[in-house]
């Protein structure tokens, strides 16, 4: 049997490979990383995951697709994007993952984006692969008609890529509601087809799944409570911090609300608001959602309880739970020491990969619960494949019926996270613990199917 310090030695000479054949994607680096430091234990006691090859087919997408986006703008004037689609890994079903649309978006934030997907769905224990996609498109401030041309120049390339059992996108960061429902009319028109199944998201006269908008949120809020009564105690009454004011922050403030707890931050690419009497969510949601505006105007508007601080860090603000919502690499080190000197409890990744890896390995060391987005921010996907059921059966669920699979899945990611850790001799670690499991549940599938 290969020693645990053997198969880690293996790993980092594959890390070191990895960074080689993949040269500027420091993001997928740093993804690859995050997983493979915590596998050793468990390919050292099953020595059918050290098969050769195995890992090194895990780490490498299936199918990588890149492609031009030529658009024309409200003025006439050509504009000529990248799309791309990372199609990492489908041993456990269809390839699954969000469609973002964002300025920084490249080659290596959709292969970390990608990878974290693997497991993140294989989590769910609902049969669904892990992919991932993209433009470095921006929305913001571009006209309705704009984004549309957009989204038909977008599809007329990926539709060659996906189907119902193929490979169905979401949306991520700059892809909403209005943007699914050009990409699904482009894929109905180039199809002729009505796939319903194709896209996820949708709206809920058209297939959509009620309490889709709200999962991840929801479900990283869930995750959190999950987290504090393994501590022996519950939301009520805590006090959050919550970065972002898209729909995973929006929809986390809500849940946070619904159980007791009280957010008292939003942010955005601008600054933050603390509002001591806690976020006004029909405030905020007029204001991001229906006005795509900027958070500033909340604190305007807000009165004398709120404040805007332009380019602030909002884990500054003192709290017992901090649930970062935004984007990759935003809560760093000297933040999780800011906010373990405050006395912080828990940190939900509501984001993908919100937390460096300085910041997580701090906070673990001081004690402090910490979801890994992976497993704390499941619940979009999650919905996401119950929408996919439903568009199977042709039926559509009530929201209740819809909030409390959400919350059995999330429930049971957290006691599948929890119970792998300590089998594995790292109790109370959910990174090990999300990665490992998800790990199993892939890595027994890619075996079962041979190499391929």
């Amino acid at each position: 049997m290969t020693t645990r310090s053997e198969t880690r030695t293996a790993l980092d000479h594959l890390l070191t490979e990895i960074e080689h054949r993949n040269p500027a994607q420091p993001e997928f680096h740093q993804a690859a990383h995050e997983v493979l430091e915590t596998l050793a234990p468990v390919i050292a006691a099953r020595p059918e995951y050290a098969e050769p090859g195995l890992i090194e087919r895990l780490v490498e997408p299936e199918r990588q697709v890149i492609f031009r986006v030529p658009w024309q703008d409200d003025q006439g004037r050509v504009h000529v994007n990248r799309g791309f689609r990372v199609e990492f890994n489908s041993a456990l079903g269809p390839y699954k993952g969000g469609l973002r649309f964002h300025s920084s978006v490249n080659l290596g934030v959709i292969k970390f984006l990608g990878f974290e997907q693997i497991f993140k769905n294989a989590l769910t224990g609902l049969g669904i692969g892990g992919g991932k996609g993209g433009s470095d498109f921006d929305p913001h401030g571009r006209s309705d008609a704009e984004v549309m041309r957009f989204c038909q120049s977008f599809m007329t390339e990926l539709y060659r890529h996906i189907g119902e059992h193929t490979d169905v996108p979401a949306g991520d960061i700059g892809v909403g509601g209005r943007e699914i429902g050009y990409l699904f009319g482009q894929y109905r028109r180039i199809t002729n087809r009505w796939e319903a199944g194709v896209l996820t998201g949708k709206g809920q006269g058209w297939g959509g799944s009620l309490i889709r908008p709200e999962a991840t949120g929801y479900g990283n809020v869930l995750f959190a409570a999950a987290m504090m009564r393994e501590r022996g105690e519950d939301l009520e009454g805590q006090t959050a911090v919550v970065s972002g004011s898209g729909n995973v922050a929006i929809y986390t403030i809500e849940k946070l609300a619904a159980l007791g707890a009280n957010a008292v931050t939003c942010s955005d690419s601008s600054g933050y608001v603390v509002d001591e009497k806690g976020i006004d969510l029909d405030l905020l949601k007029q204001i991001k959602e229906v006005e795509r505006g900027r958070v500033d105007a909340y604190a305007d508007r807000r009165g004398a309880s709120a404040r805007f601080v332009p380019g602030g860090r909002v884990w500054d603000v003192p709290a017992d739970i901090a649930l970062p919502s935004a984007t990759q690499n935003e809560l760093n080190e000297a933040d999780a020491e800011t906010l373990i000197r405050n006395g912080v409890k828990a940190v939900s990744e509501g984001a993908n990969m919100p937390a460096t890896p300085e910041a997580v390995h701090l906070l673990q060391k001081a004690g402090v619960a910490f979801g890994p987005g992976k497993a704390a921010n499941a619940g979009g996907v999650a919905v996401s494949a119950l929408e996919m059921a439903q568009n199977h059966a042709r039926t559509s669920w009530t929201a209740a019926r819809v909030e409390e699979e959400l919350t059995h899945i999330m429930n049971d990611i957290h006691t599948t996270c929890h119970e792998t850790a300590e089998r594995y001799d790292a109790p109370g670690d959910y990174v090990t613990g999300a990665n490992i499991a998800g790990f199993e549940r892939v890595a027994d599938a890619m075996l079962a199917q041979g190499v391929i």
